[in-house]
């Protein structure tokens, strides 16, 4: 059988849905996802498989304006994702719209020679008539092969999607095992399972200005993990916020991550976390390059 093998950018806005596509496009969960914007900071891959295609994913950052040494890494990355991909998917919340920071993507993409496809998302709680002038509008501000009207929350759209990038996929051996679903390490998953669960227990009382690192990851001889991770805030009273009340906070957190990374590796967990005050860590470029190449 013929083998198909080829790269796929998934960019947009924050809060466009692009982790949720890519999880809902391997089957699994992949990204984090989080109501919050600007939750992926590096471009973990997910990785799909359609009839003989083996589709790779590309989850970047949100790209916005950046101001933190931190938020510029991750624009960066974001384009950097894009770089030579087989095809680029452009995913816009079909709800929220056009605004000016899908516009100034639309405007860097429009020169770019990569395969470029429309993808609009969140169809199922958008207002149907107002879709048609979306994508009217976008239409002139960059030109898209295809276009995709999509739910990625809840897989409207998305077999025929999947069916066809599989289809646009270059021939190729695949690049991973059949049973491959993501290029991350076991280490840097298991900090952005916990990363999310701060994001959805805290919600707006922690906006981000926390981090999660795997300091120590060992298996123990029964088969079980030990896994000891740092959560970085800024300031003493963000650590206050994620302790809580007696240390209710952090043992909610950590009970949640540790039912989640469980579930993910197949194996018990004991998870160690620890939260410490260091400011600007978010300025610490060594710091993103650490959360981007948390290898176990």
């Amino acid at each position: 059988m013929t083998q198909r093998c080829g790269h796929v950018a998934v960019i947009g806005a924050p809060n466009a849905g692009k982790s949720t596509l890519v999880n809902a496009l391997v089957g699994q969960k992949v990204a984090i996802v989080s109501p919050k914007a600007q939750t992926t900071r590096t471009r973990l891959m997910g990785i799909a498989l359609e009839g003989d295609a083996q589709i790779i994913l590309v989850d970047t950052p949100g790209i916005f304006a950046p101001n933190r040494r931190l938020d510029r890494a991750m624009v960066a990355a974001a384009w950097d994702g894009a770089l030579d991909a087989d095809l680029i998917l452009m995913v816009v919340d079909g709800r929220a719209g056009a605004g000016p920071k899908v516009e100034k993507i639309l405007e860097g993409l429009a020169g770019r020679p990569e395969k470029k496809w429309l993808i609009l998302n969140k169809v199922d709680i958008a207002a149907k008539e107002k879709l048609l002038a979306l994508t009217e509008k976008i239409l002139g501000l960059c030109p898209f092969e295809q276009i995709y009207y999509v739910s990625a929350a809840t897989s409207d759209g998305l077999a025929e999607l999947k069916s066809a990038i599989g289809g646009a996929m270059p021939e190729g051996e695949w690049h991973f095992p059949e049973d491959q679903v993501s290029d991350a390490s076991e280490r840097l998953a298991a900090a952005e399972i916990t990363r999310e669960q701060l994001y959805l227990q805290l919600h707006d009382e922690l906006p981000y200005a926390s981090t999660v690192e795997t300091e120590k990851y060992v298996e123990r001889p029964d088969g079980s993990l030990e896994i000891y991770q740092q959560i970085l805030v800024e300031r003493e009273t963000q650590r206050a916020i994620v302790l809580g009340k007696g240390g209710s906070r952090i043992k909610a957190i950590g009970a949640a991550a540790r039912k989640e990374i469980g579930e993910l590796m197949g194996v018990p967990v004991h998870l160690y976390l620890h939260v410490k005050v260091k400011a600007g860590w978010d300025e610490d470029r060594g710091g993103f390059r650490h959360s981007n190449d948390n290898r176990r």
